[in-house]
């Protein structure tokens, strides 16, 4: 004889959704010994096996630098990897401009938009 007052009942378990084996699985990273600096240059050579990008710090960004820019870090990639990165830094670079407006990188063009100021805000 069963319990009135027990009324619980358990929910039948649903079964679990099949999902792509490749998506579940994650990418262990150790970021211990990474080195982490700032860059608003970089040039990009290559070889016909391997990318190569330099980084560094232009101290002089408008015009053409007088002093040599000093490269601080080289990143060389195969160009699968290289494919990759351009992937991610696309995705990453829509989602950053969806949420906050898109990124002109014409310099000129940043300076007249910026320091211009609509009509209703002259008046």
């Amino acid at each position: 004889m069963s319990n009135p007052e027990n009324t619980e009942t358990k929910p039948e378990s649903a079964p679990a959704p099949v999902a792509d084996p490749q998506a579940q699985r994650q990418v262990s990273v150790d970021s211990s010994k990474a080195h982490a600096a700032y860059s608003n240059f970089c040039r990009v050579t290559g070889t016909p096996e391997e990318l190569i990008i330099d980084f560094g710090l232009n101290s002089q960004p408008m015009g053409v630098p007088s002093e040599p820019i000093e490269i601080t870090t080289r990143i060389v990639l195969n160009y699968y990897t290289a494919k990759r990165l351009l992937a991610a830094l696309q995705m990453s670079l829509q989602r950053h401009e969806g949420a906050f407006g898109v990124l002109e990188t014409d310099v000129q063009k940043r300076v007249k938009t910026q320091g211009a100021r609509p009509a209703a805000a002259r008046s």
